[in-house]
């Protein structure tokens, strides 16, 4: 599935409400987690907020000529709700049939939390969703100007709500809050960029990841690559499996000869240029003792600290 992720306002003069919170922050926060973990879960997401604007009406219709450009399935854009600091709850709004089918998951996932069910609503006189040509929706997250949605709002819960409501499934990836100078960029691809950059996994052209944090060919087939070499199917997508298995080899897990095997003795299989099935047998054993001897390290077989270091830093 194809999803563009509209993190509401940010793009000045295009700003959110104010209240207990600010509204910018919140829809960025929350943006950034859902666009994560959509990825997390194997789908291509388009970000479509833009970096600037010179008025508000050009911010939206930048949100819409990036979604029906990119040709994606469903448009969702996040928002949050203010009034006279008595109102309180959830709404979302769209304009079809289509779109209020897939705004009612979404919807009874976020009532889930405790928030006000103040239903699905026509959002026929929002631009976004006048001007998207595949089936959108925007979602109210709740009322920051309401002490009672501010005590029960938390971004994790929040984000995990909407993608469980989208696609069925809750993504187990951690996502981190970005800072304001972060928001040009797609975070998940930089961590990404950053991580294979630090594993070695160079691109098609075998060149080393420009960390621009934003998709393209190079880290695609980077990605592709890294899959490949740990045994998760080479989508190019960085999804659940492929970053379980960056933290796995990240964590720096001493290795011993006769090691059981799997995703990290693949990696430094391939590290050492041979071949790469997973179990450290002999071959495995004289590869990682003739690297030690090189680096000036124990040629004890045992990849420890001094080793990792070496390897990945």
């Amino acid at each position: 599935m194809k999803f563009g992720i509209d993190s509401g306002h940010n793009c000045p003069p295009d700003t959110g409400a104010r209240g207990i919170k600010i509204e910018d922050n919140l829809t960025l926060d929350v943006g950034n987690r859902v666009i994560t973990k959509l990825r997390a879960l194997g789908n291509e997401v388009v970000v479509c907020k833009p970096s600037s604007a010179s008025t508000v009406r050009e911010s939206l219709s930048k949100r819409c000529t990036i979604a029906n450009g990119s040709k994606v399935d469903i448009f969702v854009s996040i928002h949050f709700n203010a009034f006279n600091r008595q109102a309180n709850g959830t709404e979302i709004f769209a304009t079809s049939e289509q779109g209020r089918k897939i705004a009612k998951p979404v919807l009874d996932q976020i009532i889930k939390l405790g928030f006000f069910n103040r239903g699905v609503k026509s959002g026929s006189h929002l631009f976004v969703l006048r001007n998207t040509d595949m089936p959108a929706i925007l979602v109210e997250c709740c009322f920051i100007d309401s002490a009672k949605d501010m005590n029960l709002f938390e971004p994790e819960a929040m984000a995990n709500a909407i993608v469980k409501g989208l696609t069925g499934k809750v993504s187990s990836v951690p996502v981190n809050p970005v800072s304001d100078e972060e928001d040009n960029v797609d975070t998940t691809i930089l961590r990404l960029q950053k991580a294979l950059n630090r594993l070695k996994i160079t691109d098609k052209n075998g060149k080393a990841l420009v960390e621009d944090g934003f998709t393209g060919a190079n880290t695609k087939s980077a990605a592709e690559k890294f899959q490949t070499i740990v045994g998760v199917q080479p989508t190019g997508i960085a999804n659940e499996a492929t970053w379980n298995a960056i933290n796995l080899i990240l964590a720096k897990r001493i290795i011993r000869p006769n090691h059981a095997g799997g995703t990290v003795v693949a990696y430094l299989q391939y590290r050492l240029g041979v071949d790469n099935d997973g179990v450290y047998g002999p071959q495995t054993e004289v590869a990682i003792k003739k690297f030690q001897q090189q680096n000036g390290l124990d040629a004890d077989g045992i990849v420890g600290p001094a080793s990792w270091q070496k390897l990945i830093g």
